[in-house]
């Protein structure tokens, strides 16, 4: 009997996303199953029906892989219309004319009732499919469509790998990112890239988290010799004798900052929260894999930093988490965005969660068109000139994105009075707004936070630049689908009760299902019954009349 384990696999063909499953499974008929003609009659009927057995299944699962409510072609014309925004002068694996196809075959789909968030939803799908190109050892995503002269080999940088993991891990296909991982990691003669740690990185942490949606714990479990060489290179490279890690704050990918330069090697709050989180979820590879005692090691590693950046990194004067300079080992004593990472990987106790009133004060990281980089008030805010990729003040989506993801953690998993949903929205609205340029959807380098206006907005490179989070953001945000790996599917979005009358997602491949969340106040639109509903696989696991956290079995 074969086990039905067999069929959670996705058979989605590696060469190309459009093959059918009726043609894959005759190809699996036609090579695995067809008996040579040494073999009996009797052999041969029971391979022939367990060659049509495999195919209803084929079917049967091909089936559950479709939208539960949404509808693909209703979001067609937002694919058109980026088409028909340019001249399409650089191609990479997949050129526009069939940017259309690969949306429709990989992409979850959102629906909401402002215009704005949903146009810009599908906009940077369709603008990370830009960024995929093909090598001849695979595909990889590229952070810029032009060259630059300092990144390794296919124009691969490291700085937002992170974030590539994380908004590809919704992908339907995992051959792009599987490849893209093994590429930057083996892709130098079996040996990782020359540059893999040319900036700071929490790739470890973000191959984690992308196991907690698609459950592939084999593909996971493969890479764990390399992800423990590459936490040990860190700890080699740039661990203190304190115990923290120093980075040059142009290889944290902020250069210009207000707390350090280019040659500084200074004890940040960003590399210090990158490698906790990398800890953490190296702990719990090594215990997927069976290797309990490494398991302890590097839970007690992240323990460790975890003491270490609430003791060294905390400011008590002004309660944030900042830099310590190399020189005289003290604060840098000013507050910058970075202080809100370690709420990214979950790292403070609930006593630090006084550090988020900043993030609401206007006079010190809200601005009209985002969050600052650095305080407002603080006197070298925005002296640095523009151009030189400045991060002593200006709006950066890389640095927006991980605030963002950072306050859905504390907003899910901390007990505390200082920010709400209602917040989190304005935030992510202000996000969604200061994505356009020329009355055009745009995702640049940087911005500036008074006008909106992106200070390289006309440089070629700047274009689609794939340097920060947005969708993941929507998913795991906004409409609250919270990665887990057990069977049990949570979700608590952080719409305000009375903000939207609806909204969907659809078509998300999690754990190997396809997962709808519904939002519908009066059942009228999506005729799926009133308030909030979570369904699996066409199949109702759970739901409210209200807006809040629900959860239920998969």
């Amino acid at each position: 009997m074969v086990s039905s384990a067999v069929f959670q696999f996705s058979f989605v063909p590696p060469k190309a996303d459009t093959r059918t499953f009726s043609n894959f499974s005759q190809l699996l008929s036609k090579r695995f199953f067809e008996p040579q003609k040494h073999q009996v009659s009797k052999v041969h009927k029971s391979l022939v029906l367990l060659c049509v057995l495999f195919a209803v299944v084929v079917q049967n699962t091909s089936a559950q892989t479709k939208p539960f409510v949404l509808k693909v072609n209703d979001y067609k014309h937002y694919v058109d219309y980026f088409n028909g925004m340019e001249n399409e002068n650089i191609v990479q694996a997949i050129p526009n004319t069939e940017a259309f196809t690969w949306m429709q075959a990989n992409i979850p789909l959102f629906e909401c009732p402002q215009q704005n968030f949903e146009e810009l939803y599908y906009y940077r799908w369709w603008t990370l499919r830009k960024h995929i190109k093909k090598t001849d050892k695979g595909f990889v995503f590229t952070e810029f469509l032009v060259q630059r002269s300092y990144a390794d080999t296919y124009n691969l940088i490291a700085s937002a790998l992170g974030h590539h993991i994380y908004e590809a891990r919704w992908l339907h296909n995992p051959q792009y990112l599987n490849d893209n991982i093994n590429i930057w990691y083996r892709g130098n003669d079996g040996k990782p890239m020359k540059k893999i740690r040319f900036y700071s990185s929490w790739n470890i942490d973000a191959l984690y988290n992308r196991y907690k949606v698609n459950n592939d714990k084999a593909t996971l479990t493969n890479l764990l010799p390399d992800l423990e060489a590459d936490y040990k290179a860190w700890e080699e490279e740039k661990r203190l004798k304190n115990g923290l890690f120093w980075q040059f704050d142009v290889r944290d990918a902020m250069e210009e900052t207000i707390s350090g330069s280019r040659k500084d090697k200074n004890a940040r709050p960003s590399i210090n929260a990158y490698m906790y989180g990398n800890a953490r979820a190296l702990g719990a590879i090594e215990t997927l894999a069976g290797k309990n005692q490494e398991a302890i090691k590097y839970f007690s590693k992240a323990d460790t930093l975890k003491d270490l950046t609430q003791l060294k990194l905390w400011n008590k004067k002004q309660q944030f988490f900042e830099v310590v300079k190399e020189k005289g080992d003290t604060s840098a004593n000013v507050k910058e965005e970075i202080g809100f990472l370690p709420w990214y990987f979950n790292l403070p106790d609930s006593s630090y969660d006084v550090a988020w009133k900043n993030l609401v004060d206007t006079k010190t990281f809200n601005a009209p068109f985002g969050i600052t980089t650095a305080d407002r008030s603080h006197p070298q805010f925005r002296t640095h000139g523009t151009g030189k990729c400045e991060w002593d003040g200006p709006v950066w989506p890389f640095a927006t994105s991980q605030t963002l993801t950072a306050m859905a953690n504390l907003l899910n998993n901390y007990q505390q009075n200082y920010v709400a949903d209602t917040n989190y929205f304005k935030f992510l609205e202000t996000f969604v707004e200061s994505q356009y340029y020329r009355g055009r959807p745009y995702i640049g380098e940087y911005l500036d936070e008074k006008t909106g206006y992106w200070l390289m907005g006309d440089a070629e490179r700047s274009r689609y630049y794939n340097h920060s989070t947005f969708n993941d953001l929507i998913i795991t945000g906004l409409v609250g689908l919270r990665p887990r790996t057990d069977n049990t599917i949570e979700v608590h979005p952080l719409v305000p009760q009375n903000k939207w009358a609806w909204f969907c997602l659809d078509n998300v491949l999690y754990h190997g299902k396809i997962v709808t969340i519904i939002w519908d106040k009066d059942g009228l639109k999506y005729k799926k019954g009133k308030g909030l509903s979570v369904w699996v696989n066409g199949k109702k696991v759970a739901s409210s009349l209200r807006m809040e956290r629900l959860s239920g079995l998969m």
